[in-house]
């Protein structure tokens, strides 16, 4: 008598392989994702208006702030470090932008490039005072966030709230691209993605190594021009696509390809991962942080530009409040580690829309501040611990 045949359904190579990093602690954006899907699915079924083509335009008005918050801290983080003081520069920004343009009367360009160049040349400070003299970044940050803040109210503490008269500077947060552009954009996104993934298999091939799936590359590419094709469509049906929202994603494609493609993003990495090891395979631990903290300034400045252009006005009250627990929770969030060495600048994307859609929801609802604040910090500390579980797993797999 034959025995019955056993059909073998084996997975594919792609699924075994993500199924291998997911069972070993290593989940990527996937909590991110299910998370944004399930605060859209509550917020939208409480209040229609959610996720209409202006709610969805408002809402990247709103990320865009702690999204290059986010960028500086994220590359912080990755060291193993933190700052505390990247929201209270972006206050000093604010400051400055009203103090050069309305008081010394400069064009809008050089006040900008004057802001850059001031935040950034804090945050260089802060980095040397980090790496050169040895005083703990918590520390030193927590001083210039205090610091920032008595800076901001000298510059015009006196004065109050200081509108801001400049048509350009106004105009950062209040222009939308034309649709036709917006869509152009878009057809460039998905042909730089194929370009890159066409080079990645360019340089693996030459190199003798094992090139990616053909179809998990096709995949991820399909499913990112299905994305952009829907952001682009639903912008339009409003004004556009916001300035600030190709600002935010061009400073993330930047900073994306600095870490993850040059020598410079690799040492941040190994120093965060280990730093004895990185000093003794001989990096320059000192000069690595001090460009870190120097990036985070010039992101502080470019974040707070854009505060006070979306205001119309800058504040003393401007970098305080909840906008330095919603830049560090925006890479934490986004899955980024605190204990260093792991995450990616789409962390900060993805932890702003999180954080964004929250504040977002909770506004349109007019939920009160208790409640606010229960839910901010009940989402950063189930952050915090899938962070913390992840890197358990990880260590136990032998992937830590």
């Amino acid at each position: 008598m034959d025995e019955p045949k056993v059909v073998s359904r084996e997975r594919s190579p792609e699924l075994s392989s993500m199924a291998a990093r997911l069972r070993s602690g290593d989940l990527g954006l996937l909590p991110v994702f299910v998370g944004l899907v399930i605060i859209w699915a509550i917020f939208q079924v409480a209040d229609p208006v959610f996720l209409t083509p202006r709610n969805l335009s408002n809402l990247i008005l709103q990320i865009a702030v702690i999204g290059m918050l986010g960028i500086g801290e994220t590359l912080v983080l990755l060291l193993g470090e933190i700052d505390l003081s990247v929201a209270a520069l972006s206050g000093v920004a604010g400051a400055m932008l009203v103090i050069l343009s309305i008081s010394l009367h400069f064009d809008a360009w050089v006040t900008i490039l004057g802001v850059l160049l001031v935040t950034t040349l804090l945050g260089w400070v802060q980095g040397l005072w980090i790496s050169l003299i040895g005083v703990p970044a918590f520390i030193v940050t927590l001083a210039g966030w205090l610091a920032f803040q008595g800076l901001t109210l000298a510059l015009i503490g006196q004065q109050g709230t200081v509108i801001i008269l400049s048509n350009t500077l106004l105009a950062i947060a209040t222009i939308y691209l034309p649709r036709a552009v917006g869509w152009l954009l878009g057809a460039l996104l998905v042909a730089l993605l194929v370009w890159l993934d066409l080079r990645t298999r360019r340089l693996r091939a030459r190199y003798g190594l094992s090139l990616p799936s053909s179809r998990q590359s096709l995949a991820r590419i399909v499913a990112i021009a299905v994305i952009t094709a829907l952001v682009v469509a639903t912008l339009n049906a409003y004004k556009g696509i916001p300035l600030v929202g190709l600002l935010l994603m061009i400073a993330v494609g930047a900073f994306a390809f600095i870490t993850g493609s040059t020598p410079f993003g690799r040492k941040i990495y190994a120093l965060g991962g280990n730093q004895e090891a990185a000093r003794r395979a001989g990096l320059n631990v000192a000069w690595i942080r001090v460009w870190v903290f120097t990036i985070s300034g010039f992101m502080a400045g470019i974040g707070g530009i854009i505060y006070a252009s979306r205001l119309g006005a800058a504040s003393p009250a401007a970098g305080s409040g909840n906008l330095l627990l919603d830049s560090i929770a925006t890479a934490v969030i986004g899955g980024t580690s605190l204990f260093g060495g792991r995450g990616s600048v789409f962390n900060a994307l993805a932890g702003a829309l999180v954080i964004g859609s929250v504040e977002n929801g909770m506004d349109l609802l007019s939920v009160p501040s208790s409640t606010r604040y229960l839910v901010q910090g009940g989402i950063l500390l189930l952050a915090v611990t899938v962070d913390t579980l992840s890197r358990q797993r990880r260590r136990s797999a032998g992937r830590a």
